[in-house]
C-alpha cells in the first residue's frame, strides 16, 4: 500500500468517525415540532372561532376557514412524519419537499389567519 492510497487532502489520512452522541438534540426538537403543531392548531380553532362567531358566515369566511383547517392537517400529518424519522439513531436531512411543505403550510396558515381577522368581515 503505497503512502498515498487512504489519505485524505493534503496527505493526511481521515480521522475515524466517533460514534455520535445526539444527547438530547433529537428530544428538544421533536418537542418543538410538537409546539409548533400546536400553535397551528390554535389558529386553525380561531378561524373556526371566527367563522361561528361572525353571526351569518359568508361563503369566503367558511371556505378561508375550511382551508385553514385543511392546512393545519397537512402541517400535522407532516410534523408527525418528520418526527418519526427523528426516531432513528441518526435521522436523515429534512427532505426538500417536506421543507416546501412545511413553509407552505406556514405561510398558508398565517395568510389564512390574517384573512380572516381583516376589520369588516
Amino acid at each position: 500500500m503505497g503512502a498515498s492510497q487512504g489519505a485524505g487532502r493534503g496527505g493526511r489520512a481521515p480521522r475515524p468517525t466517533a460514534e455520535r452522541d445526539p444527547g438530547l438534540q433529537p428530544e428538544r426538537t421533536r418537542l418543538a415540532w410538537r409546539r409548533t403543531v400546536l400553535s397551528a392548531a390554535v389558529v386553525a380553532v380561531l378561524a373556526g372561532r371566527q367563522v361561528l362567531r361572525s353571526g351569518a358566515p359568508g361563503p369566503v369566511e367558511v371556505t378561508l376557514a375550511a382551508l385553514v383547517a385543511l392546512v393545519w392537517v397537512a402541517f400535522a400529518v407532516a410534523a408527525d412524519l418528520r418526527m418519526r424519522t427523528m426516531a432513528a439513531g441518526r435521522p436523515a436531512a429534512l427532505p426538500a419537499r417536506l421543507a416546501l411543505l412545511v413553509a407552505g403550510c406556514t405561510v398558508g396558515l398565517a395568510a389564512g389567519g390574517a384573512a380572516l381577522l381583516l376589520p369588516g368581515r
